[in-house]
């Protein structure tokens, strides 16, 4: 019923979710249990629990214990509207770019309503992330992760709900659409993604500045980098690796 990929749990959701579309299953209505996912795909049970507990967070389902229990479809927030109709998106290049365009038209004004809007604990949350990404400077998959966790992070902190489902949505559409990469030139590898841990957290002291110019700027600058990553090919200063486009 579903395949087994290298990334089991995150992909399995992933098709999981799938499945609620292809369905029709509306909010409320049984998904599976535990026992139904393990024979259905051959995983284990840490493999199925990883993937309950990843579908639960992202607010796609909700899990049920005891007799007759399993997972079923959650109410629809607009986060989880938008990724079920992203996900009857054909698979594809152009998918990750139509949804890394939407990404950058939006990042303004999602920085700009953190610079406004953070709280302290924001503050903490977003040093930490930083923190999470400088770590992870040999390793590009969890700098990727990290990565990813740090926008989103940002995105949670403007009121705008319409804006931030949009962008969480269109950064998880390309995390799980694009397949990461290593260099084999490590060191190369890890000036460039020092350079992209600098322009992050440029943008993080900015937003939690205040300073609405001062974001703006440190915006553009984040920009130039997702510009500059997409002539990788071209720049024999840098990595080689079909992720570094993608880098946001």
């Amino acid at each position: 019923m579903f395949s087994k990929p290298p990334a089991r749990a995150q992909q399995l959701a992933t098709e999981i979710e799938q499945s609620i579309v292809q369905r029709g299953l509306q909010t409320g209505e049984r998904i599976a249990n535990m026992e139904e996912l393990r024979e259905a795909t051959g995983y284990g049970r840490a493999t199925i629990g990883e993937t309950a507990r990843l579908l639960a967070e992202r607010g796609t389902v909700e899990i049920r214990p005891g007799r007759g229990g399993g997972l079923f479809v959650a109410s629809i927030s607009p986060v989880v509207r938008l990724r079920r109709t992203l996900l009857t998106v054909t698979d594809g290049q152009s998918t990750v770019s139509d949804a890394i365009a939407v990404r950058e038209a939006l990042e303004e004004l999602i920085a700009l309503d953190a610079a406004r809007h953070h709280t302290p604990e924001d503050v903490v949350d977003l040093r930490r992330c930083m923190q999470s990404m400088a770590d992870h400077g040999d390793d590009w998959s969890a700098f990727m992760a990290a990565n990813w966790t740090l926008h989103e992070r940002i995105a949670a902190v403007t009121p705008n709900e319409l804006a931030r489902a949009v962008y969480v949505g269109t950064i998880r559409c390309v995390a799980e659409l694009t397949v990461h990469a290593q260099t084999e030139e490590k060191e190369d590898a890890e000036e460039y993604l020092a350079s992209r841990v600098a322009v992050h957290t440029q943008l993080v002291e900015a937003i939690i500045s205040g300073d609405l110019d001062r974001t703006r700027d440190a915006v553009e600058a984040h920009r130039g980098i997702s510009v500059g990553a997409d002539m990788v090919e071209e720049a024999p200063d840098r990595p080689s690796s079909p992720d570094a486009a993608l880098v946001p």
